[in-house]
This record gives structure tokens, sequence and C-alpha cells, in this order.
């Protein structure tokens, strides 16, 4: 049985992370679009800025959002002055530091998805009198659905896996920012903590599993659907 510190780390890291699914859904999928479809000057420095978060050591990631976020951040403060918004220390900041490590997770699945959509496919509702906006509704996002769908599975488990860039930017408290990573540690800091630890850490084996199972599960729709 999990103890009521296990429970809200276990609720607090899914409820992070489905936050995390819906701050990175719509940049993702035009982010995804844009590097797939279109070519513009400084694309390979956005491209690279994109991607970022995956090579910088996540405490990094953190320290930077909390210069960028913390009350005393060019940002935060003036979030925190004009709209009371509050990211350092707070649940907020915990989805905001999971949405920005694993949104180059998100961004590459949609792209990859959306290279795989036939051109002429495209062209051919353009010429029948469909507008930009309407061939992306009607013909691209449909066929890289589930390529989208790949992406936020990815971007769920990258997210129930985040510590270095929270633990840096939100803290560790307990109730608001522990997540089961969080909690991991905490417990294998303390005495007789390793049974709580051991439980958290199969929890999450199976969690990201799932997750991994899901993703590729959509990759192979993917591939089926577009008869590759």
């Amino acid at each position: 049985m999990l103890s009521p510190e296990e429970i809200s780390a276990l609720w607090l890291s899914i409820k992070v992370s489905l936050w995390c699914v819906v701050v990175v859904l719509i940049p993702g999928i035009f982010c995804g679009w844009l590097l797939a479809k279109k070519e513009f000057r400084g694309k390979s420095f956005f491209d690279g800025l994109v991607h970022l978060p995956l090579v910088l050591p996540p405490v990094v990631t953190g320290y930077l959002l909390l210069l960028a976020f913390g009350t005393q951040g060019f940002l935060g403060k003036f979030l925190n002055e004009f709209f009371g918004i509050i990211f350092a220390f707070d649940f907020k900041g915990a989805v905001l530091a999971s949405a920005v490590v694993s949104f180059p997770l998100m961004v590459r699945a949609v792209r990859l998805s959306v290279e795989l959509v036939e051109p002429r496919l495209e062209q051919v509702a353009s010429t029948l009198g469909a507008s930009k906006i309407r061939v992306f509704f009607t013909v691209t996002l449909p066929l890289s659905l589930t390529g989208v769908l790949t992406g936020l599975i990815l971007t769920f488990a990258r997210s129930l896996g985040e510590f270095g860039a929270t633990v840096t930017f939100v803290s560790n408290i307990e109730g608001e920012t522990r997540t089961l990573p969080l909690a991991i540690f905490t417990y294998i800091q303390i005495p007789n903590g390793e049974e709580a630890a051991f439980r958290l850490v199969l929890i999450s084996v199976v969690l990201s599993f799932l997750a991994l199972l899901g993703s590729e599960f959509f990759a192979r729709r993917t591939k089926k659907l577009l008869g590759k």
C-alpha cells in the first residue's frame, strides 16, 4: 500500500504530465509543421534552439528558467507584477519545466509524421480550391495525427521522469512540486526510505514502459496508414 505522501507524489506527477501535454500540443504541432514544410532564413538556428533542451543538462535548463521566470527574472517579475502569476517554487513552474524539456520530443514526432504526408494530396486539395488553413486541417493534420499522438505520449512519459530542471527551478516541495522522481530522491536520502523509493521506482518503470508501448503502436500505425 502506498502512503499518503507517495500517493500525493504519484498524483502530482500525473497532473503535471497531463498539463504538460496540454501546454505543448499547439506549439509542438506548429513548430513540427513549420520545420517540415517551410524553408526560411535562420531555420537551422531555430531548429537547434527548439531541440536544445535535448542536449542541455537538465540542471542548466532549470537554472535558465529560474533566471527568466524567477520572481526577479525579466519575465517572472513582469508576470508577477502585472498578472500575479508566479512560476518559481510553484506547481505551474513544475509544468513549465517539464514542458520545456519534453517539447523537442513533441516537435520531432510531429515533424517526422508531417514529412511522411504525400505532398500531392495537399496539392490536389489546393487545386480544388481549399485554402492553406483548410488543407492543413483536412489533409495534413489528419494524416499526421498518429505522429501527434506519439509525440503527446512521449511528452507525457518524459514529463513523468523529469528531475533536474524541476528541482532546480521549483525545488522539492511536498504536495506542490514533489513529483515521482523528486519523491524517490527524497526517500533514498532518509533512513528506512528504501522500501518507499522502490515502490515508486516500480510505478515509474511501469508507467514509462506503457508510454513507450503506446508510442511504438502509433508509430507502426502511421507507417501502415501511409503504406510504408
